[in-house]
């Protein structure tokens, strides 16, 4: 039998109350001491109500700075890994952002909260439809797409900025071109217990490429990533 997803669409215990956004406030102060510095990715971390996406039995959980399983073999990400990754977008309002790895649509919130408009694509199908339902009930609409994500989504290319949430074997061709001239792609990429964080800016067609920190993702797959 499949583990049960401990985000839950057909809870409706939404209420973020006076506790959780005190939880919040705290965890924005764990993650600006861990090093995130742009207070507009610290304010939306403070305003998405993480707790949600969590089983009721499992709140305790919700606003510690660690990653949790949500089913189907993912995770909803790390606040600092979340936060990290999105610093290093430099979203700017009205941003053409691509997320590569709906999940549990947490980090789709993040990026809607900075101005972005988000298109979300999620290689696993009751996932997509988790997510697809549960986020308009926050009040958070990305576009939602199924499919393989190591692909991206030629037929809405170009993306200002495209963000991996899956540790990728190579960094996916697919996705340099569906990149605009003067955007951002941040993606782990490694092997499939450890990545290494990159940032690749690409410039007059060139690409610039930064290193990071090390991360360990679920695998990015599909055809330019890992198979099954």
């Amino acid at each position: 039998m499949a583990k049960k997803c401990p985000f839950l669409p057909k809870n409706e215990m939404l209420e973020d109350n006076y506790k959780q956004r005190g939880l919040r406030n705290k965890l924005v102060k764990i993650l600006r001491n861990k090093g995130i510095k742009d207070d507009r990715v610290l304010n939306a971390v403070a305003k998405v109500p993480r707790h949600v996406f969590f089983d009721n039995a499992l709140l305790e959980h919700a606003y510690q700075d660690k990653a949790f399983p949500i089913g189907e073999g993912q995770t909803i990400s790390q606040p600092y890994t979340v936060a990290f990754q999105t610093e290093k977008l430099e979203i700017k309002p009205g941003d053409k952002v691509l997320e590569i790895g709906t999940g549990s649509g947490y980090q789709a919130c993040i990026l809607l909260e900075l101005g972005a408009k988000v298109y979300t694509i999620e290689y696993n199908k009751k996932l997509f439809e988790t997510a697809k339902s549960f986020l308009p009930k926050l009040g958070y609409k990305p576009y939602f797409f199924y499919g393989d994500g190591s692909k991206g989504i030629p037929a809405k290319a170009p993306f200002d900025k495209i963000i991996v949430t899956a540790g990728a074997p190579v960094v996916p061709d697919a996705l340099i071109n569906q990149l605009a001239d003067g955007g951002i792609l941040v993606i782990p990429v490694g092997n499939r217990e450890k990545q290494v964080m990159l940032k690749i800016r690409k410039k007059n067609g060139q690409l610039v490429k930064e290193e990071f920190d090390y991360f360990s993702f679920v695998p990015l797959l599909g055809e330019q990533g890992w198979n099954k």
